[in-house]
């Protein structure tokens, strides 16, 4: 059985120290900073897809065992490898509800354990494990998410809803965008602009306009410059004059 050491040991073959450095800059691991006190290897994320590969399979406690590393290679490996394995469980073929329940909650808990600790953690699996985990279901834990003192798992509702979106549903991305429109932080900024423009993209432009109708004149001006980015230039500057 394959183990989350012998991944780890993989992971430090591929590590980079330049590339780490570089990383650390990236994601802001400075003090004050967003991603304070993260750890990096120097893993590129094409590198670590491939080096995961062999181990799609993991058993959950083994994830576990990445998902509690300081290293930051380690949390992005188990949460693309729980992303492979909803996926497999999701489709016809070989459906499986149940496990899906059991991935997501498994997921979900990570989240909420502070696992799943800087945008790339979020952006890669959010969309997979509760967006399209809930797109039949009651949506009521990603309220629960974005009324949270901690940013990433405010994070984590809005990118989640990018997997309904997928599926056509915006829905819930335009309640949520309504409920963190006072959110200042940045990069909630850009999550609920980004998802916004989704909607206009993937849904109904109708929706976004309808939406930025209502809300521009309080929208932060970040959120308002990512929702309004493939909109003709006159409508954008209409908005933003607002």
């Amino acid at each position: 059985m394959n183990t989350a050491q012998q991944l780890q040991s993989a992971l430090a073959g591929l590590a980079n120290p330049e590339d780490a450095l570089g990383a650390a800059r990236f994601f802001k691991t400075g003090p004050g900073e967003y991603g304070e006190g993260d750890v990096f290897i120097g893993v590129r994320v094409p590198a670590l897809r491939q080096a995961i590969k062999p181990f799609a399979a993991l058993p959950l406690d083994e994830v576990q065992l990445l998902f509690d590393s300081p290293v930051h290679e380690h949390r992005l490996a188990a949460g693309l490898i729980l992303v492979g394995q909803f996926q497999r469980a999701s489709k016809p073929k070989t459906f499986d509800d149940s496990e899906r329940t059991r991935l997501s909650d498994f997921y979900l808990a990570a989240v909420r354990h502070g696992r799943v600790n800087n945008w790339d953690l979020v952006d890669s699996s959010a969309p997979t494990l509760l967006g399209d985990y809930l797109f039949d279901r009651e949506r009521g834990v990603l309220f629960e998410l974005a009324a949270s003192s901690i940013l990433w798992e405010r994070r984590v509702a809005m990118i989640a809803t990018q997997g309904l979106i997928g599926r056509g549903d915006a829905s819930t991305t335009l309640e949520l965008a309504s409920v963190l429109l006072p959110d200042r932080a940045d990069l909630m900024q850009k999550a609920v602009g980004w998802m916004l423009r989704e909607v206009g993209k993937r849904v109904d432009r109708a929706l976004l306009l309808g939406f930025l109708d209502a809300h521009a004149a309080e929208m932060g001006r970040t959120a308002l410059s990512y929702a309004t980015e493939h909109l003709a230039p006159e409508l954008r500057s209409e908005y933003r004059a607002r």
